[in-house]
């Protein structure tokens, strides 16, 4: 009995064993499984950290260089905005000069166009005035066109006598043609400019040459105001003397050719003056 007590003990004490020792190692197992996995943790923890301060370095980058960008694009909107000040004063100045360019050019067509009209109506005055000569000889007369008028040089041996300032028949027919073109041309200018030749003169009379082209021009503008009716205010008398010959006073031919009278017409300049001021 009592060997049966000793056997029956010894059987449970091995039992008990085998079951503590069993939790034991699973215990123990699960005991190294934390261990491991704590560790592991720890690592990830200890990884995080490093990425936190990697993050937290690179959001500093980023907000440094997101604040110098903000600078940046202050500064080129400053100068943007100043940039746009001077591009509506460019563009301001572009426009007052475009709108000058074209009231220039307005006036250049329009000063084109006065000028053609002009030149057309120096013509047809020159052919008239031909038209109206036609039965005197260029040892009379002659008719030419130079700078925009017409002149008409009439030589004093058709107008006058020697030494004389009063118009013959021939020459007041001469200015009865003439006269007929003027009242027709009411918007032109008339001169009358008395030339002689280098020969002195010195009469009761006639002081000089001066004194002899001066009132040979005045004749022929009283005959063609008084006789013809010419417009008085259009026409305007002058004396050259000796001092714009066209030939050689040493000869001859030279100082008949330099005795003359010359009618100078020019169309009225208002418009074109005008237009230029």
């Amino acid at each position: 009995m009592k060997k049966a007590v000793i056997v029956a003990a010894s059987t449970l004490l091995v039992c008990t064993s085998c079951v503590t020792k069993g939790k034991y190692l699973l215990a123990e197992n699960g005991r190294l499984e934390a261990i491991g996995r704590a560790e592991a943790l720890k690592e990830q923890l200890g990884k995080c950290g490093d990425d936190n301060t990697q993050l937290s370095a690179r959001l500093n980058e980023l907000l440094r260089d997101t604040a110098q960008m903000g600078r940046n694009i202050r500064n080129y909107q400053t100068m943007l905005n100043a940039n746009m000040g001077e591009q509506d004063k460019l563009n301001s100045l572009l426009s007052e000069k475009m709108s000058e360019l074209d009231k220039r050019e307005r006036t250049i067509n329009e000063l084109q166009d006065l000028i053609h009209a002009q030149n057309e109506k120096v013509q047809n005055l020159l052919n008239s005035v031909k038209d109206a000569l036609l039965g005197f000889s260029s040892d009379e007369l002659t008719v030419t066109e130079k700078d925009g008028k017409v002149y008409v040089a009439m030589s004093d041996k058709l107008l006058f006598e020697s030494g004389s300032a009063k118009v013959d028949k021939r020459g007041k027919e001469a200015l009865a043609k003439l006269a007929e073109v003027l009242n027709k041309q009411t918007d032109i200018d008339v001169y009358i400019e008395g030339h002689t030749d280098s020969k002195p003169i010195n009469t009761a009379q006639f002081k000089d040459n001066w004194d002899l082209s001066v009132i040979r021009a005045t004749s022929v503008v009283r005959i063609l105001t008084k006789d013809y009716g010419v417009n008085p205010l259009q026409i305007q008398p002058s004396g050259r003397g000796e001092f714009m010959p066209v030939a050689d006073n040493e000869t001859a031919d030279g100082r008949s050719k330099n005795r003359r009278t010359e009618i100078i017409m020019a169309p009225k300049l208002n418009k074109l003056l005008e237009i230029l001021k």
